[in-house]
């Protein structure tokens, strides 16, 4: 029987080949949903799918793409938006 704690959806099932030659399971926290774009839902790309204590220890050039709205919006909607500023 597993631990109170890991009876919730919080944790995923990992079935883990010992030594001994048995499988066990072993429980890990699941990764959070990919980013999406703000504007179009769709996924973004450059942005990493992390626990927030692994992103911590990531440089900031890894966390997202280095351009105005990184990590917000996709790059079209990007293009749109930077358009539309100069424009007015």
């Amino acid at each position: 029987m597993p631990q109170g704690k890991y009876k919730s959806r919080t944790f995923r099932k990992v079935f883990v080949k010992v030594p001994g030659g048995k499988t066990k399971v072993h429980h890990k926290r699941r990764k959070p949903a990919k980013a999406k774009c703000a504007n179009c839902n769709t996924l973004l790309k450059g942005v990493p799918r992390e626990l927030p204590y692994k992103m911590k220890s990531l440089p900031k050039t890894k966390k997202r793409p280095q351009r105005p709205y990184g990590g917000v919006l996709c790059s079209k909607c990007t293009k749109q938006k930077l358009k539309e500023i100069i424009r007015k």
